[in-house]
């Protein structure tokens, strides 16, 4: 007879755990990783607002500086790259110049880009936020998110599918600007069953059943609320939302991020583990769901357990949205991090 789910559940994340994951870290050198889906540029304009427009009831940002981060699929690269990994980065750029200067950035930063397109017929997704004072002021967005042709959807999928090869995992980042779809979905479970690799994948909401039988799906809590059919507007249990979901996806595991309350972490077995969140600061969640499967997905090549793997994802983006704008962790600060979490000098 099932006992039906089984919980974990801490206030804090002990110390010994802490201690256990130190392990991991230096194994991430180790991963190959391709990352495939949605390239966006993210353009920050940092300012100070001193005096409200005569023109309308809207602050006048006086710009003091600009400056161009890597976001959606590049965002993970970047992540990847900066925890010591070997990166591959797959998607579509516009001729233009962001997208020219993504591609110059990667190259120089040593991400492989031979997966990169160029389409002249749609612009590259840039996304501009007015920053003063720490505070976003407004966000502007420029992209094309209509589907890809056949033809560049069929290079993308030949690409992965070389790719494959020579790589431990794939990283599918959908933010839903045409580049992931169903075709590109059913490669990437391809790819698993040949070459035996994992693959996660952080969703958008629709269709959510397109992730099917991935290793594992990062949605945060509004996104997994939606996808298990329980936007009502009203409380919802997060063990029904997560249990709705792994039947829905048939996926090994779902890491559901939840701000401010941690992540609840469900596997196939029907074991939730409720990680407590460890930031001390928010300054701007922009970019951490980049950050927790990039990390997620590195503790799993390097070996540890699902609940490791999602604990150091965690303390990851506790670091990251304690800065304003897109952010990375690199290696030496997140073991010092670690450390500091586990009580070591």
């Amino acid at each position: 007879m099932s006992k039906g789910p089984r919980r974990e559940s801490q206030k804090t994340v002990p110390r010994s755990l802490m201690r256990r994951l130190l392990q991991w870290p230096p194994l991430f050198r180790e991963a190959r990783v391709l990352v495939v889906g949605d390239l966006i540029v993210d353009e920050f304009v940092w300012g100070r607002v001193e005096r409200i427009s005569p023109e309308a009831p809207v602050p006048v940002v006086k710009v003091t500086d600009k400056s161009l981060r890597w976001g959606g699929a590049a965002n993970v690269a970047n992540n990847l790259r900066a925890m010591g990994a070997k990166v591959s980065l797959a998607g579509v750029l516009g001729a233009d110049e962001q997208g020219r200067w993504l591609l110059r950035d990667a190259r120089s930063k040593g991400v492989r880009i031979e997966g990169i397109q160029v389409d002249p017929s749609r612009p590259s997704t840039l996304k501009t936020r007015i920053i003063a004072h720490s505070q976003q002021v407004v966000r502007i967005d420029r992209e094309g998110s209509w589907p890809l042709t056949q033809e560049r959807g069929d290079r993308l999928c030949l690409f992965l599918r070389q790719e494959a090869c020579s790589v431990d995992a794939i990283i599918v980042s959908d933010y839903g600007k045409g580049v992931v779809d169903e075709s590109l979905m059913e490669e990437v479970r391809l790819a698993m069953r040949k070459q035996g690799i994992i693959a996660c994948v952080d969703p958008k909401v629709s269709p959510f059943a397109m992730y099917r039988e991935v290793t594992a799906v990062t949605p945060n809590h509004k996104e997994a609320v939606k996808a298990a059919g329980m936007d009502r507007g009203d409380s919802v249990c997060i063990e029904q939302v997560g249990q709705n979901l792994l039947q829905q996806v048939k996926c090994r595991m779902l890491l559901i991020t939840r701000g401010e309350e941690g992540m609840s972490l469900f596997l196939d077995g029907g074991l939730h583990i409720h990680i407590p969140t460890v930031a001390k600061k928010v300054f701007d969640v922009t970019g951490a769901g980049d950050t927790v499967i990039s990390v997620f997905t590195l503790g799993l090549l390097a070996g540890a357990n699902p609940k490791e793997a999602a604990a150091m994802a965690n303390l990851a983006a506790g670091i990251v949205v304690g800065e304003v704008g897109t952010a990375t962790v690199g290696q030496r600060k997140f073991i010092r991090a670690l450390k500091q979490a586990a009580g070591l000098p």
